[in-house]
């Protein structure tokens, strides 16, 4: 302005002060990805799908939960619980499995940044695992794990008032039980996940949505 004493380094100390000066972060553009119709494995530990959900304390801290379940027969597999959940925490939840199970041909997950990070696409190579993502903006192309995180919102969530992560885990932990071995799914022909074994024609391989 006409009068004042401003110079450029004055001007510039002003604006690193503000923080101005920083990057602007720009969003990181995905490759394209093919769309894959969700569809029954014809058996367990051919197609995982995995996801992240977050809540609340009732003190209001933030947690998060990843959630592994199997296409097969809606077993839930995992769920890990905690303040933060990174893409080491993921392999290392799959790493356990890996130990417990078969890993399967395919693991779908979304475009989350623990999902696209490195570390996991290098794990799924050194496994023989294809680690698919969906196209972004289409939850319906994993609808198998959206399905089971609405139950879990809706019964474990949404029901509780948390007062810590070990009473989180408590819980999940037993609803994860009777979800897995005495709850009947009306796509497994009434059974749990644990004692649905035999493939029938009724759930033999078929495309669900595009």
């Amino acid at each position: 302005m006409l009068g004042q004493r401003w110079n450029h380094k004055r001007i510039y100390r002003v604006y690193r002060q503000l923080g101005l000066n920083h990057p602007r972060r720009t969003k990181r553009r995905l490759p394209t990805r093919p769309s894959l119709p969700v569809f029954v494995p014809e058996g367990a530990n051919e197609v995982w799908s995995a996801d992240f959900m977050s809540d609340a304390l009732s003190h209001g801290a933030r947690f998060r939960t990843l959630n592994i379940i199997d296409d097969f027969n809606r077993e839930a597999l995992a769920i890990e619980i905690d303040t933060s959940l990174r893409a080491e925490r993921v392999i290392r939840v799959l790493d356990r499995l890996k130990a417990e199970r078969e890993l399967p041909h395919m693991i779908r997950v979304d475009n989350g940044p623990e999902f696209i990070a490195q570390p996991l696409q290098e794990w799924g190579k050194a496994n023989r695992v294809l680690i698919y993502h969906i196209q972004p903006g289409c939850p319906t192309q994993n609808a198998f794990i959206e399905r089971f995180n609405r139950t879990y919102r809706n019964e474990v969530l949404n029901l509780y008032l948390f007062r810590s992560l070990e009473e989180v885990r408590e819980i999940t932990a037993r609803w994860r039980t009777i979800y897995n071995e005495h709850r009947p799914h009306k796509a497994l022909q009434g059974a749990a996940p644990y004692h649905y074994q035999k493939l029938t024609p009724e759930n033999s391989t078929y495309e669900l949505s595009a």
